[in-house]
């Protein structure tokens, strides 16, 4: 196997963990954005109340999107499970 198509078969597996993990990092980066600034504004200094909104943002966007997470990585495995003959020849 020529080296192109291992790299592109790891840029493939990186594009597929950004979906993976955008739909969970994204609402938890704008949830402690938005208490950041209002931390900053009422001068709390807190740290609890950041981490629980976020965490319960995190836990809605799961619950929300977990499974088509989970469907985008099985599909990924799969294809992966069905390359390896092509690799060891």
């Amino acid at each position: 196997m020529e080296t192109d198509y291992f790299i592109g078969y790891a840029q493939e597996a990186l594009w597929i963990l950004a979906l993976a993990s955008a739909p969970i990092l994204i609402p938890a980066l704008a949830a402690g954005v938005i208490l950041g600034m209002i931390q900053a504004a009422t001068s709390i200094n807190e740290q609890t109340l950041s981490f629980v909104p976020k965490l319960i943002c995190v836990a809605i966007f799961l619950a929300i999107f977990g499974s088509s997470i989970m469907i985008l990585l099985t599909d990924f495995t799969l294809e992966t499970y069905a390359r390896i003959p092509d690799l060891v020849r």
